[in-house]
């Protein structure tokens, strides 16, 4: 069997603990991941443990406890606090997931909480997705078309074809998807991956878009597209219960059906 060892200035060393108040009856220890890239030291586990009556159900309440009332310098993203933005995505406990949607009481044990992974860490955690929104923006995820407006009216669609875009829509980038993807893992600079494989279908999906045969082109290339193996890990994780496996599955469709 093959043994890889990380890189001494990799490994994930042990850092502070801090304890509950005194008089705290239902605590909980919370491991989180620290990394700052301008103070020259490794990453560590810095633990927690908190009163959970003192903040919400979520485990973003419990980030934002930690932040507000013990240390300042753990940083991480959040917005909406309602899994709208996509902008608190990060591993828990193993999982990738929205914080701010993921109940403390689902995980059992010491909360483990890390940046998505797979991706260039900018502090803490909180990844650098700059990548994958260029690879958003080679997708031209915005409606396409060749003829005109109607002068008087939008552009109709009828209940039919918009029912096809359920399941697309809902898509808030939070990227839970592709940082679980082996292929995505293993291509990153060539493969899509399923976040945006899935944008892709949602356009190619709408019945208004007439630049279908276009965007098939720029996703006709063997990395883009075909390095998708079903492995699945995008379903299984996605925080809004989406199937990007599905999405990539209708658009190797569409390939065959325009070959003949």
């Amino acid at each position: 069997m093959v043994e890889f060892t990380l890189p001494a200035h990799a490994k994930v060393l042990p850092g502070k603990k801090v304890a509950a108040a005194p008089g705290a009856k239902r605590k909980k220890v919370f491991k989180i991941y620290r990394w700052n890239q301008e103070d020259g030291q490794n990453p560590r586990l810095d633990e927690y443990e908190l009163d959970l009556d003192k903040f919400g159900p979520m485990m973003l309440d419990a980030l934002i406890h930690i932040k507000n009332e013990i240390d300042s310098t753990v940083t991480f993203r959040r917005s909406c606090r309602e899994g709208i933005c996509g902008s608190c995505a990060m591993n828990i406990d193993g999982l990738n997931t929205l914080a701010c949607t993921k109940p403390i009481e689902e995980v059992k044990g010491d909360v483990c909480i890390h940046p998505l992974p797979h991706l260039p860490v900018v502090k803490d955690l909180v990844p650098d997705v700059n990548h994958i929104f260029a690879q958003l923006a080679l997708i031209k995820p915005w409606l396409q078309t060749q003829s005109p407006a109607p002068p008087d009216s939008e552009r109709l669609q009828s209940p039919e074809d918009r029912a096809k875009l359920d399941g697309l829509y809902e898509c808030i980038l939070c990227f839970c998807c592709s940082t679980s993807c082996p292929s995505y893992w293993w291509n990153p600079e060539r493969y899509l991956g399923p976040a945006i494989l899935l944008q892709a279908y949602r356009w190619l999906a709408d019945s208004r878009d007439e630049m279908a045969g276009e965007r098939l082109d720029a996703l006709e290339d063997p990395f883009r597209l075909y390095r998708c193996h079903q492995i699945m890990n995008c379903t299984r994780t996605c925080p809004k219960g989406l199937n990007p496996a599905k999405a990539i599955v209708e658009i190797k469709k569409l390939m065959v059906a325009r070959q003949g």
